[in-house]
């Protein structure tokens, strides 16, 4: 299926697992959607990874509304019932904004899960990795500085990380040698839990957790994602009743089935559905 083109983009092209949908996560990573998929099965997905545009991390702020407020135009006229803006970056860029030109559409946004890792690990030291972006926006110093009383809060900025995510590239010799130049030291001193402050990155927990060893916790914020959402769906009354099949349906900014191809691996993956 092929969208009509807006002026200076590429038109999205679409590989449907079932059939099409009402309901859409619009962002560069699936692993929020897997969790969401796994806990509320009867909805229907559309899933949008923006990969013309990647990655986000780098981009001015300016630049994300802008380009969140063109994806959001384009999956609002499909019917959509919520949002769920399923990365960091544009949620703490954009999703004030994107609220603001919606207030009649539930929007749901994303961001690290250091009140989990805080309360699991009073005292402790928690190790924050994401996009240099998300580190430096307002909404991530507000985190931090309502919990840096309950823990020693370390922020990772891990530009280029993602990209390995994108290509395909869950686990290896060049992602390794990645994780352990960011990782070595900050390691160095025991840390209690690693958050992982990027939708992509579940799916590189496993490498994560060779490098860093047995003891963190790694934890990330896509269960509260579906809690959030089962709740506003409930709220207005748009929750459709548990035991029926819902539908997954992927869109890529490029035209690459290839891509629309690593989504549907992605979506079942382990990192993905744990």
């Amino acid at each position: 299926m092929i969208f009509r083109r807006n002026a200076g983009r590429r038109d999205p092209i679409c590989r449907r697992s079932n059939f099409r949908s009402l309901f859409l996560i619009p962002a560069s990573a699936v692993s929020a959607s897997c969790a969401t998929v796994r806990l509320l099965p009867q909805e229907d997905y559309l899933y949008f990874g923006d990969s013309l545009h990647a990655p986000y991390g780098v981009k001015s702020v300016d630049e994300v509304v802008r380009l969140s407020l063109e994806n959001a135009a384009m999956l609002t006229a499909r019917g959509i019932k919520a949002l769920v803006v399923a990365c960091n970056t544009v949620t703490s860029a954009a999703i004030a904004t994107l609220r603001e030109h919606y207030p009649q559409l539930p929007i749901i946004g994303t961001e690290p899960a250091l009140k989990p890792a805080v309360e699991r690990h009073p005292g402790g030291r928690i190790l924050v990795m994401a996009t240099a972006m998300t580190l430096s926006e307002r909404k991530f110093s507000d985190l931090r500085e309502h919990y840096q009383q309950d823990a020693e809060i370390i922020p990772l900025a891990c530009s280029g990380l993602m990209e390995f995510v994108e290509r395909g590239e869950l686990s290896g010799p060049n992602l390794e040698a990645y994780l352990h130049e960011k990782l070595d030291l900050c390691l160095r001193q025991p840390v209690d839990a690693i958050v992982l402050g990027c939708t992509h990155y579940p799916f590189l927990a496993g490498a994560i957790r060779k490098v860093a060893g047995p003891q963190p916790e790694i934890l990330d914020g896509s269960h509260g994602i579906t809690i959030q959402l089962r709740r506003r769906l409930e709220e207005q009354g748009l929750l459709k009743p548990e035991g029926q099949k819902g539908t997954v349906t992927f869109l890529n900014s490029l035209d690459d089935p290839e891509l629309l191809a690593l989504s549907e691996r992605l979506l079942h993956t382990e990192g993905g559905m744990s």
